[in-house]
């Protein structure tokens, strides 16, 4: 009885892992390189953290994130097991301009000029408005990342695009990061940035308004690569029915995984919140 639910539980491994059993055994019986025993542990743990980061990292990032854990693999072998085992990321989609520039309303120059590196946080923000398709409607989402940390410092969420949206967006960042006078805020051309009340927001705060060339989304680069990473990683993966599950996921994803845990390569494989508080550690 005992041997016939020995061969039922290997049998049944066998189909989980889609190898025959006949294969089994003969790798039983010819015995394991220590070699091979190596190779196999360090594919279990590839696919294990694969999973883990929600199948999101590149073998990079995977190799920053496993070494990490304390774990001794090789750049080289993550990203040979991840080939032979086709280990692929989610698949990227494109996403399109919302920006609307055919106006006559007040501009600021670009102060940045393509000019991304910072020195500290609360020196540049990037600020832009993108999409989010529910069941119910199209959901706008304003956001402000700081060219320093990389952290999205500020968003709003709304199924209207309009001033007050990013308006809200600022007022957030502001609040949660008490920037100084002479903080560069960056944003394209948009209607929504050239309104009066967001200019009075840059003014009160003595703040220095930067704005993107006509029709260039180069100018305003990092924070359309957050968007990219945002859909990419979470939006086009979802089918949302209401809004508030849209609402609820994206809020998640930014404020415990974006902003805490996501590491970046540009960050030395550090995470936004790891580079905030290390920057006011050493200055301390």
């Amino acid at each position: 009885m005992k041997d016939n639910q020995k061969i039922f539980s290997i049998t049944c491994m066998c189909h989980v892992l889609d190898v025959k059993p006949s294969s089994y055994y003969n790798w039983i019986n010819r015995g394991v390189s220590n070699q091979q025993i190596h190779r196999n542990q360090c594919e279990l743990l590839v696919r294990v953290a694969h999973d883990e980061t929600k199948q999101r990292y590149g073998y990079e990032r995977l190799h920053a994130y496993l070494t990490g854990q304390g774990y001794a693999i090789s750049k080289y072998m993550v990203r040979r097991i991840k080939e032979e085992c086709g280990i692929k990321c989610r698949r990227h989609k494109r996403f399109k301009v919302t920006t609307n520039s055919n106006h006559n309303k007040l501009i600021y120059p670009n102060r940045l000029e393509q000019k991304f590196n910072a020195n500290r946080p609360n020196e540049a923000w990037v600020s832009d408005i993108t999409y989010i398709w529910t069941d119910e409607g199209w959901l706008y989402l304003a956001g402000v990342k700081d060219l320093y940390t990389k952290e999205l410092v500020g968003y709003a969420i709304n199924k209207r695009m309009t001033a007050d949206l990013v308006c809200r967006a600022l007022n957030i960042a502001i609040k949660n990061k008490r920037p100084t006078k002479g903080l560069i805020v960056h944003s394209d051309r948009g209607s929504q940035y050239c309104s009066h009340a967001y200019h009075k927001i840059i003014k009160q705060h003595q703040f220095t308004g930067s704005m993107s060339g006509k029709g260039n989304c180069f100018d305003n680069a990092p924070i359309e690569s957050f968007w990219g990473v945002l859909k990419n990683e979470l939006v086009y993966h979802e089918d949302y029915k209401t809004r508030f599950e849209a609402i609820s996921d994206i809020i998640g994803y930014i404020e415990l995984y974006y902003n805490q845990t996501r590491i970046q390569k540009g960050l030395g494989y550090k995470t936004p919140r790891q580079v905030w508080f290390d920057y006011y550690r050493q200055a301390a």
